[in-house]
């Protein structure tokens, strides 16, 4: 336990993983979005790392679930226990005020759903932030000042897409094709290919190692040995598994975030055009780590593409700088 009083709290809410930053400590708290649940009572077993080395290995009357589906709240309830379980870790004995990032593209209902989620698990108060401005500011752009910037934060559930100047979103967008969907395509390829059925685990560990955004460059990668179940016999079976067929695969994922980017900058002003040429797009979020990813995305759209220094904890640390402005975000709500 931190327990540091009443110290302010952004949470990186996400699909995948959960990272809580406080302030005047940074990071202080990075677990995976997981529950894992009592079907009978409803009681929550076990939260974040304990509750994910759960997934696909329960009995009958535990489940494992992800609450967050595609960057937006799927199960309130859960949610709001998960939220809970890492406040109080967090903040033992206090009520903080919490800046929670969301999808640049959610509704109103979405972000109301995850104000009360935040509410209800012991917040004093609730205010949102959209992850791509929180990823921007996490990467140390200059958000502020007159001049355009653009971040592409890939995350478990969501790409959010956005040109950034003088401390707002100029245009942005948000698709629902991000980590998941780069699994869910890996996992397809396994079973048509192999009559080979996968977990969710298996295919993050694959697409981690031999993963590749360019079907060219995955030729160098060597391949890789994975385990399953096989749908013919119903046994333990191990095959081997191509980089470049791991890369044909999630080729449409990666054309989709390459759609969604030149979208965005289809919409933007020259100016602001002019100004992502010449400082480049930066990548946050998990899934800038895919191989190849940066070159793929310069050559699709010209434009030079870094990753961020640290991808994973951006959008966290943008959200957690942002509450330096509570007092404004105060003021705008009355």
């Amino acid at each position: 336990m931190f327990g540091l009083g009443t110290k302010n709290i952004g949470i990186d809410l996400g699909t995948a993983n959960t990272l809580v930053y406080m302030e005047g400590k940074g990071i202080v708290l990075r677990e995976p979005s997981v529950v894992a649940k009592n079907t009978q009572t409803g009681e929550v077993i076990a939260v974040g790392s304990e509750a994910k080395e759960m997934i696909g290995r329960t009995p009958g009357t535990i489940v494992a679930i992800r609450p967050m589906r595609d960057g937006v709240i799927a199960d309130y309830d859960t949610t709001a226990a998960m939220l809970k379980y890492f406040i109080e870790k967090t903040v033992s004995n206090s009520k903080p005020s919490v800046m929670v990032c969301v999808p640049s593209g959610v509704t109103e209902v979405e972000k109301r759903a995850v104000i009360d989620a935040t509410r209800v698990a012991g917040a004093r108060e609730a205010f949102v932030i959209e992850e791509p401005f929180a990823a921007a500011i996490g990467a140390g752009l200059p958000v502020m000042d007159p001049t355009g910037s653009m971040v592409v934060d890939i995350g478990g559930g969501t790409t959010d897409v956005a040109t950034i100047s003088l401390g707002g979103i100029v245009s942005s967008t948000s698709i629902r094709q991000a980590g998941d969907k780069f699994n869910s395509a890996i996992i397809n390829h396994i079973h048509s290919s192999f009559n080979l059925l996968i977990g969710e685990r298996t295919a993050e560990d694959i697409k981690i190692q031999i993963g590749s955004a360019s079907v060219e460059k995955a030729k160098e990668i060597e391949s890789m040995n994975i385990r399953g179940r096989d749908l013919v016999t119903g046994l333990p079976k191990s095959v081997d598994v191509e980089a470049v067929d791991i890369a044909k695969a999630i080729q449409d994922v990666v054309q989709n975030i390459i759609i969604a980017i030149k979208e965005t900058l289809e919409q933007t002003s020259p100016e602001i055009a002019a100004d992502v040429i010449d400082h480049g797009i930066i990548l946050t979020g998990g899934g800038a780590l895919l191989k190849n990813l940066p070159e793929v995305i310069s050559e699709a759209t010209k434009v030079p593409v870094f990753i961020a220094q640290n991808p994973l904890d951006c959008v966290a640390i943008g959200t957690g700088e942002s509450l330096k402005n509570i007092e404004v975000m105060r003021k705008s709500r009355k």
